[in-house]
C-alpha cells in the first residue's frame, strides 16, 4: 500500500514539474553534459565520461549520477548515487549530492535508463538541465529528444546522440 502511495506521489510531483519547466534555454550550445543512470544497466560509467571526446567538451564537464533500487550491504565510496529509500512518500529527495546534481544547469542531460522509472523520471523533471535526451520507450513528455535505440547498444546510442547534437547545432 505504501509503495503505491509513494509511486502516486512521485507521479504527481513529476507532472507538476513538467508544467513549470523553463524551456527558454533549450537551444543553448553543449558545454556541460549530465547523465542519470540506472545501475541495473551498468555500474561501469567510464564509457559515459568518454563522450567528451566526440562532443568537443572537457572531460570535467561530464557528470554521472546513478540510481540503485536497493543499496547493497557492501560499503561504497560512490557519492553520486541515490537509492529508492531516499525519496519520501511525498516525492521529495533526501540526498544532498542528488540535490546538488539536479541543481546544476547542464546544457544537456541524458536519462540513461530503459522505459519509465518513477524515481528516475522524477529526477529528470527535477533537473535544471536546459535540454533533455532520453532513450527508446521513455516517457516523451520528459524529454526534448528521444533516441530510438536501446541502451544495450552503447556505441550506436553514442553515435546517434552525437549526430543529433550536430544536427541541432549544439556542437560544431
Amino acid at each position: 500500500m505504501f509503495k503505491n502511495l509513494r509511486h502516486k506521489s512521485l507521479q504527481k510531483r513529476t507532472d507538476k514539474n513538467l508544467k513549470i519547466r523553463d524551456v527558454s534555454q533549450v537551444n543553448a550550445p553543449l558545454k556541460t553534459l549530465g547523465f542519470i543512470v540506472d545501475e541495473k544497466l551498468t555500474t561501469d560509467f567510464e564509457f559515459l565520461y568518454e563522450y567528451w571526446r566526440e562532443l568537443g567538451i572537457q572531460r570535467k564537464d561530464v557528470k554521472v549520477f546513478s540510481f540503485v533500487e536497493v543499496k547493497k550491504k557492501l560499503p561504497t565510496l560512490q557519492q553520486n548515487q541515490i537509492q529508492n529509500k531516499e525519496f519520501t512518500w511525498k516525492g521529495e529527495i533526501h540526498n544532498q549530492n542528488a540535490r546538488e546534481f539536479l541543481d546544476v544547469p547542464f546544457d544537456v542531460l541524458v536519462g540513461y535508463y530503459h522505459g519509465t522509472n518513477k524515481f528516475l523520471d522524477l529526477m529528470v523533471t527535477e533537473s535544471k538541465a536546459k535540454f533533455k535526451v532520453g532513450a527508446a520507450n521513455a516517457d516523451d513528455r520528459l524529454y526534448d529528444l528521444l533516441i530510438n535505440i536501446t541502451l544495450d547498444k552503447e556505441d550506436a546510442f553514442k553515435s546517434e546522440f552525437v549526430k543529433y547534437m550536430k544536427i541541432l547545432g549544439k556542437i560544431g
